[in-house]
């Protein structure tokens, strides 16, 4: 069954680096986003990793797991959220306590999503695929970011309604800052391979698909035994973002995943907006979703408000989610179901 952490009022967040730090001239940024999250009446806790990054990652995989232990267990501390992603997450899965992790929220995206899948994986208990702490500065939130609060702080047994954004950014300008953070100017529109309306239910699990394909054959993503043991044999409804893969190798982890049985009983698979996705001799990312569908024969969603491409939904691992692609707009529910 599945464990759902409580998002309390006024809760004290720990912020570690699991993965990247906040290099010396970014930190003014960094603590904007404290600050703001300190203004809605959290409080903020920060470790040592947060400030320093050497060589790809914030301080030694020792250092990374000792810190992130730390905080989990720390009854001071309700939840975690990372500044952001980064490379090197999984250096320090073999150093975590998965036996004393509590059921605590733990939020972020990107390399994050490797300590998401795993725990979920291993434990059973519920993590928030979504924002990173540094992207919650802004004077405002979009609609689409904020619900982040509304999917953490429900109850056991509640369902959270999240519908598709309005408009999503095309690119970032640094030059101009926006008080939301992102500059959304393009319109979003949900797609479905057979351009037609889609319905799909299931389990969500998900992630960054350029690196939660490294749990797959390790002792941290075993989907069958998740499956069978933890949702009695529900199926699952997947969900990935693509941070920098060409479609090749896009499609040679899609064809891993699947045999290493990731998609036995899937009733559907999302993917998010993504600029990366480069064609590689006129083999575009449409062709893979094609492929894909016909393979596993399964509905195949894209370009969904999740990764890389802001603004993002929060997806829960673990929660049942319905999800409704009509006429281009998006709209899932999540029951956080044991």
């Amino acid at each position: 069954m599945i464990e759902y952490p409580l998002l309390k009022k006024n809760a004290t967040i720990g912020v570690t680096a699991p993965s990247s730090g906040v290099e010396p001239e970014l930190h003014d940024m960094f603590k904007q986003a404290c600050t703001r999250m300190r203004e809605k009446g959290y409080q903020v806790e920060c470790g040592k990793t947060v400030w320093t990054q050497i060589k790809a990652k914030s301080a030694s995989a020792e250092k990374r797991a000792a810190e992130f232990n730390k905080m989990i267990q720390d009854e001071n501390i309700d939840m975690i959220i990372p500044p952001w992603g980064g490379e090197l997450l999984m250096e320090i899965l073999s150093k975590l306590d998965f036996t004393s992790i509590p059921a605590k929220w733990i939020l972020g995206y990107s390399d994050t999503s490797v300590l998401l899948l795993s725990i979920t994986l291993k434990t059973g208990i519920a993590t928030a695929h979504g924002t990173n702490l540094v992207d919650l500065r802004g004077d405002y939130s979009d609609k689409t970011t904020a619900m982040w609060e509304n999917v953490l702080s429900a109850e056991d047994g509640d369902s959270i309604i999240q519908y598709s954004s309005e408009k999503f950014q095309k690119e970032w300008d640094h030059e101009n800052p926006s008080p939301h953070v992102f500059h959304l100017t393009e319109e979003t529109v949900w797609k479905t391979v057979s351009d037609e309306d889609v319905l799909v239910k299931g389990r969500l699990l998900g992630g960054c698909i350029d690196v939660i394909r490294h749990l797959i054959g390790t002792p941290y993503g075993n989907v069958r035994d998740f499956q069978k043991n933890t949702i009695s044999g529900e199926p699952i409804l997947w969900y990935f973002e693509n941070c920098d893969m060409p479609t090749t190798d896009l499609k040679r982890t899609l064809i891993q995943m699947k045999l290493a049985g990731w998609f036995d009983n899937c009733t559907g698979i999302m993917f998010g907006r993504s600029s990366a996705n480069y064609s590689v001799e006129g083999y575009h990312v449409q062709d893979v979703y094609r492929e894909l569908e016909s393979e596993l024969n399964v509905p195949i969603i894209y370009d969904v408000d999740c990764g890389h491409v802001p603004p993002q939904m929060t997806f829960v691992n673990g929660a049942y989610a319905k999800v409704k692609v009509d006429n281009g707009n998006g709209r899932v529910e999540q029951w956080l179901l044991s």
